[in-house]
C-alpha cells in the first residue's frame, strides 16, 4: 500500500515557509509499512488543488492533505476534496456547538467565517482536534473499483502531529495490509559521490529487494537503504547484509551508520581518548568551532580557539612568524601548519587544527584560486597537512573545509 501527501498553502511555495509535515508523516507511514510515492505542494488555487486531489487518487491508495482547513476564504481543502469526489460539504451542528463553547471559554465572540470549520465532506468521519478549531476528516472511497483512503489534517504541526497519531494512524493501520520496513544508513566523509557510487553499485545491485538511495551534500555521501518484507526479521536481514558489505568496501571511510553527524562522531572519539582540540580558523571564520560546539557536552573536549582572519591575529593568537607569512603567503601549507601547531600549544590541547584559504568570491589569483584551502592537524608529534581546491560558492567552500578538518581529526583518532 502506498500514499501521497499534499501540503496545502501558497506560503509553502515561497522561500519563507517549509513543509515539515510531510517529513513527519513519511516517517510515521514507513513505520507501518506504507510507502510514500509522491509529495506535492499545492497553492491556494481551487482549480489546481482539485486537480491535484484527482491525480493523487488515481495513483495512490492513501491521500493525506495537510493545511487549508482554516476559516478564511483561501482555506479550501474541504471544498476541493468534495469537488474531486463529486460530493457535497455540509455544516455539522455538533461542530458548530463545539466552536461556540471553545470561543466562549476564552470569552471571545465566534467570527462568522469560523463556521466554515464546521463543514464536513459528505460521508466523512470527523476527527476531533483538541489543540485547534479545525477538525480533521477521514474518508473511505472507491476510485476505479479500488479502495482509497483520504485524511484531511490541519496545517500547524503542533495540531497535525498529535491528531495524526491519535486518530489517523489507527485508521490506516486498520486498513493497511501489514508490511514490515527496515532501514539503514551508511555515511562517508570526503568521498566524491560519483566515486562512491561506482564502488557501491556492484554491491547494491546484488540486492534488488533493497531500495538504495544515494544522498550527497558538501563533503558527505549517504547510502540510505530500505527494504520491505512480510516480517520485520526478513526486512532487517536484507538491509543488514547490504549495510555490512558497504561498510567492508569503504572501511575507514565510513564515519557513521546512523543519524550521527561527523562532529558528533569526532566528539565521541575525543572523549574516548580523553583528548582535547583547539582550532585556528581564517577563511572558515569560526565555522569549525561552531560545528564542534553544536554538540551537547562539547566542553569536555573542545578547549577553544581563534578566528585569526588577519595576518596580525595569526601572529598574535597562533604564534605564526610574520616572516613566514611574508615569505609563503597567508594561504599556504606552511602557515596552516604554524597555525595548527601554535593554537595547540597556546591552548594546551591534544590536537590543534589550522585552516587558511580563499573562500571567495574574490581574492583568488591564477596561482592561488578561489577554493584553495590548506588544513593542518597537529598533535605535538607530527603535523598532517592537506591541500584542497573545493568547488562552489563561499558557503560551500567554507563547509567543505570544516568537513575536511573534522574527517582528518576523525581518522587520526581512529
Amino acid at each position: 500500500m502506498n500514499a501521497e501527501i499534499v501540503a496545502v498553502g501558497s506560503e509553502l511555495l515561497t522561500p519563507f515557509h517549509q513543509d515539515t509535515n510531510s517529513l513527519f508523516l513519511s516517517e510515521r507511514l514507513a513505520s507501518i509499512g506504507i510507502s510514500v510515492i509522491y509529495k506535492t505542494i499545492a497553492g491556494d488555487d481551487r482549480r489546481l488543488l482539485t486537480a491535484a486531489v484527482r491525480t493523487a487518487l488515481a495513483r495512490a491508495d492513501i491521500l493525506i492533505l495537510t493545511g487549508g482547513l482554516g476559516p478564511t476564504q483561501d482555506d479550501m481543502t474541504r471544498e476541493c476534496v468534495a469537488e474531486a469526489l463529486g460530493r457535497q460539504v455540509q455544516s455539522d451542528p455538533e461542530l458548530i456547538t463545539e466552536l461556540y463553547k471553545r470561543f466562549a471559554a476564552r470569552r471571545m465572540k465566534v467570527p462568522e467565517n469560523n463556521a466554515r470549520q464546521a463543514e464536513v465532506i459528505e460521508g466523512a468521519e470527523v476527527l476531533r482536534n483538541p489543540r485547534g478549531s479545525a477538525p480533521g476528516q477521514f474518508l473511505e472511497v472507491e476510485v476505479g473499483g479500488q479502495p482509497r483512503y483520504i485524511l484531511l489534517l490541519p496545517g500547524p504541526p503542533w495540531e497535525m502531529e498529535p491528531l495524526f497519531d491519535a486518530e489517523g494512524l489507527p485508521r490506516l493501520i486498520a486498513h493497511a495490509p501489514r508490511r514490515h520496513i527496515a532501514t539503514a544508513m551508511v555515511k562517508l566523509a570526503m568521498v566524491p559521490e560519483s566515486a562512491a557510487d561506482e564502488r557501491a553499485a556492484k554491491i547494491y545491485k546484488r540486492f534488488p529487494g533493497v531500495q538504495t538511495t544515494i544522498l550527497a551534500s558538501a563533503g558527505e555521501v549517504r547510502f540510505y537503504l530500505r527494504a520491505q518484507a512480510p516480517t520485520q526479521a526478513e526486512a532487517e536481514d536484507a538491509v543488514d547484509q547490504l549495510s555490512a558489505l558497504l561498510e567492508e568496501e569503504f572501511a575507514g571511510e565510513v564515519f557513521a551508520t546512523g543519524d550521527e553527524t561527523l562532529e558528533q562522531i569526532v566528539g565521541y572519539y575525543l572523549q574516548m581518548r580523553e583528548a582535547t582540540v583547539a582550532v585556528a580558523e581564517s577563511c572558515t571564520g569560526g565555522l569549525l568551532a561552531e560545528r564542534l560546539t553544536r554538540v551537547a557536552g562539547s566542553s569536555r573536549y573542545f578547549v577553544g580557539g581563534a578566528v585569526a582572519y588577519s595576518n596580525e591575529m595569526k601572529t598574535k593568537f597562533c604564534e605564526v612568524p610574520p616572516m613566514l607569512i611574508a615569505e609563503k603567503g597567508a594561504v599556504s601549507r606552511e602557515v596552516a601548519q604554524a597555525m595548527a601547531e601554535g593554537i595547540r600549544e597556546h591552548c594546551w590541547a591534544t590536537y590543534g587544527i589550522g585552516i587558511t584559504g580563499i573562500a571567495g568570491p574574490s581574492g583568488g589569483t591564477e596561482e592561488k584560486p578561489v577554493g584553495l584551502v590548506f588544513i593542518a592537524l597537529a598533535d605535538g608529534t607530527k603535523t598532517g597537512i592537506v591541500e584542497r581546491r573545493f568547488p562552489g560558492d563561499r558557503a560551500r567552500i567554507r563547509h567543505f573545509a570544516t568537513q575536511q578538518a573534522l574527517e582528518m581529526l576523525r581518522r587520526r583518532l581512529v
